[in-house]
């Protein structure tokens, strides 16, 4: 079979200051990002109080939002790459900070649904087009480092969904959504004053000038289908994307089965510990990939693989030890090393991806997440409730984890690179 090859030659790359202003700016954003959707389900007694609805009702709130995040997230992609990066992602920030706003004035059922609608929309336009800004300003040395820090802060953001509830408990529901909606709003002001696209390279300008056509979203997605290695990669996303929700969704429920520890102990051993060692992991991992591919642009490539290898047995270790000390640090070591993929996933697709079409092709990437999410999260209490163990389920896991390094092996087989990225 014919394979996708990526051929230029090896330069000193050097990164301006800006390049990583942007990343600070952008680091604050994803944060933002985060926080306004997922602090919603941390206040779930007091929205309940004020607005009456059943817990089907509740969960469609969030099951709303990922479904349209999720199928627009690649036209999103295709408006990054058809218009100024750096616009759509102010212009994300400042509506779904309005929506955040407007969610602490609704007060019925139907004006909070229609909300988490509006943020779905409003916040799929962020990730793919501030993931391609990044790789835009860092073309090489710094491409995964430089990710890995954005990603930090989108961890940061989740981990600090507690504050919605924290805030409702102690004043009311809709105060952390006004609050955090100004916020954003005030910080979509400041975005616009320094935030701006990555100027392109002297030796660019010729030939854009005299190729480049305005880009099309069927055009767009011909193109990253044709090359057999992103669908490799999209299989490859799915996948982890099935062993991430898995774990993130019953690891509480696992500690407190498994080793009859009380919930306050398990949430801490599930969220606290694991995504401390994620929020490391996403910084080391980029930092050891860019020191890597410096001499072989496929460690991009060749470092989540490995990683790979060693989050399969760990997280096999850790769902059969009775020991709880082991399970522990097998699931660090699991959250560490897993999120190396993460890190690395835009300069991957930078190594097969036309650079027209990295966003739209991100946004197809977060599609399949967000669709394998959802169902990996119904099929995993399907399968307990047909009295599969977590032990079994973890092990399944396992299985997918080495598939997916395969993948990762297979994929760099058939990409053969002779420079520094693009």
């Amino acid at each position: 079979m014919k394979t996708d090859t990526i051929v230029s030659t090896p330069k000193l790359v050097t990164v301006p200051a800006r390049a990583w202003l942007v990343v600070a700016l952008l680091c604050v954003v994803g944060c933002l990002n985060y926080l306004d959707r997922i602090m919603i389900t941390t206040m779930r007694e007091s929205i309940k109080a004020a607005i009456p609805m059943t817990d089907a009702q509740f969960g469609l709130l969030t099951a709303v939002f990922l479904w349209i995040y999720g199928l627009l997230s690649p036209y999103a992609g295709f408006l990054a790459d058809r218009f100024n990066r750096s616009r759509v992602i102010i212009g994300s920030l400042f509506i779904w900070s309005l929506v955040t706003w407007l969610t602490a004035h609704a007060t019925t059922f139907e004006e909070l649904l229609l909300t988490r609608a509006l943020m779905g929309i409003s916040e799929a336009c962020y990730i793919p087009a501030a993931m391609a800004l990044i790789v835009d300003y860092h073309r090489g040395p710094t491409r995964s480092l430089a990710t890995g820090i954005h990603l930090a802060g989108v961890m940061i953001g989740q981990s600090l969904g507690f504050l919605g509830g924290m805030i409702a408990e102690n004043r009311d529901w809709s105060t952390a959504f006004s609050v955090f909606g100004l916020v954003g709003i005030g910080y979509a002001v400041v975005l616009a004053l320094f935030l701006r696209d990555a100027p392109r390279p002297v030796e660019d300008e010729t030939v854009l000038t005299q190729t480049e056509k305005p880009v099309r979203f069927g055009e767009a997605v011909r193109n990253l289908f044709s090359k057999p290695a992103f669908s490799l990669l999209l299989l490859f996303w799915a996948l982890l994307g099935v062993v991430g929700w898995l774990v993130v969704g019953w690891l509480p429920t696992f500690y407190q089965e498994h080793f009859n520890l009380p919930q306050s102990q398990a949430g801490l051993y599930a969220t606290g510990y694991f995504h401390t060692a994620a929020l490391v992991g996403v910084l080391v991992g980029g930092a050891l990939t860019d020191r890597i591919s410096r001499n072989n642009p496929r460690g991009r490539i060749l470092v989540p693989a490995l990683a790979l290898c060693i989050a399969a047995p760990a997280i096999f270790l850790a769902s059969t030890t009775p020991v709880l000390a082991v399970a522990i640090v097998g699931f660090i070591c699991f959250a560490f090393t897993r999120v190396f993929a993460d890190t690395n996933m835009m300069p991957i697709l930078c190594l097969i991806a036309d650079e027209r079409y990295r966003a739209t092709g991100y946004g197809i990437l977060n599609l399949g997440s967000c669709i394998v999410g959802g169902l990996s999260l119904y099929a995993g209490g399907a399968l307990r409730d047909a009295q599969v163990s977590f032990s079994q389920l973890f092990q399944i896991a396992t299985v997918l984890l080495l598939i997916c390094a395969a993948t990762l092996f297979w994929l760099k087989s058939q990409t053969w690179l002779t420079s520094s990225e693009q």
